[in-house]
């Protein structure tokens, strides 16, 4: 019962929060149409975002896996890689007393994972080849509770629906300095809204990115059993993500705070988008709570399922 009482909580803020949310990416939508056009233009765009608003609360997590070039991972599979994280995910999953998600993997080389969907009915997760390829067994665990951990937490609406309203508006502010604006300030007006625009978008990320990663770390500890497992991976993707590019990712910014590490840390762009806190103290955090497990239980988990 008290376990119930808190998930309605969680959702209930989650809620809350998600439509919060879609009513300031509206409001920046709008500013944008006005500038674009005037009265007409603020007219346009509150219809827009309408349309985008249906769109992004039911068929988001469509968008950002497709935008991805996600490829779902079904039980067919052949490749003993992708079956062992299949039957791993699932497993943590059941661990967590989550239902099943729909399981994709990224041809990326770059090591990362997210997580989508409106709810845990409707949760996919994601992984990439580097991510696969490039770390252990254990540490693929420790990402995938994480991300799970995500969908636990309620987190992935909002993280979607911010993803692909974001990314809208990032397109659209790019028409301004060639089509808008010129009764309201003309080519200046028209540089402040391209350039403003995003980045209040991303604004809007950064303002629900940063703490859900460490109640994400911390709950995703507890799925997979073991805070060192999650930390070793954070420190090989981090190290790594900074040597490669996720060419998709560069290509849609507004969806970097999905994934588990910045994927643009390769990029110059980073800084704009950085929708996460400091990997370092994030480690941090996880060994001083796997050093609070080990002292409270004796020897943590050593073994893919301790």
């Amino acid at each position: 019962m008290h376990r119930f009482g808190v998930l309605g909580n969680i959702t209930a803020m989650g809620t809350v929060r998600t439509f919060v949310l879609m009513a300031a990416l509206t409001a920046l939508l709008v500013f944008v149409g006005y500038f674009l056009a005037g009265e007409a233009g603020f007219v346009i765009a509150l219809g827009i975002a309408g349309v985008m608003n249906f769109t992004a609360y039911w068929n988001a997590d469509k968008i950002v896996l497709r935008t991805q070039g996600a490829r779902e991972v079904t039980g067919g599979e052949t490749s003993r890689l992708l079956k062992r994280y299949r039957s791993d995910t699932l497993e943590l999953a059941k661990k967590a007393g989550l239902p099943a998600p729909r399981i994709y993997v990224i041809d990326t080389p770059q090591p990362n994972a997210f997580a989508t969907g409106r709810n845990p009915q409707n949760a996919a997760v994601a992984a990439t080849t580097g991510l696969l390829d490039q770390l252990d067994r254990q540490e693929v665990m420790g990402v995938m509770a994480h991300e799970l951990a995500h969908v636990e937490n309620r987190d992935t609406l909002t993280m979607t629906v911010t993803a692909t309203m974001a990314g809208a508006i990032g397109f659209l502010s790019q028409f301004a300095l060639f089509f808008g604006g010129r009764d309201r300030g003309g080519f200046l007006v028209s540089i402040l809204v391209m350039i403003f625009a995003p980045i209040a978008a991303s604004l809007v990320q950064f303002a629900i990115s940063r703490t859900r990663e460490y109640s994400a770390d911390k709950r995703g500890a507890e799925i997979c059993g073991n805070p060192l497992w999650l930390a070793r991976a954070l420190e090989k993707i981090d190290a790594m993500a900074k040597k490669s590019v996720n060419q998709r990712a560069a290509e849609n910014p507004a969806m970097a705070h999905l994934f588990i590490i910045n994927p643009l840390t390769g990029v110059s762009m980073a800084s704009l988008f950085s929708t996460h806190p400091p990997t370092y103290s994030r480690i941090v955090a996880l060994e001083k709570l796997a050093k609070k497990k080990q002292k409270a239980a004796g020897p943590i988990a050593s073994g893919p399922w301790g």
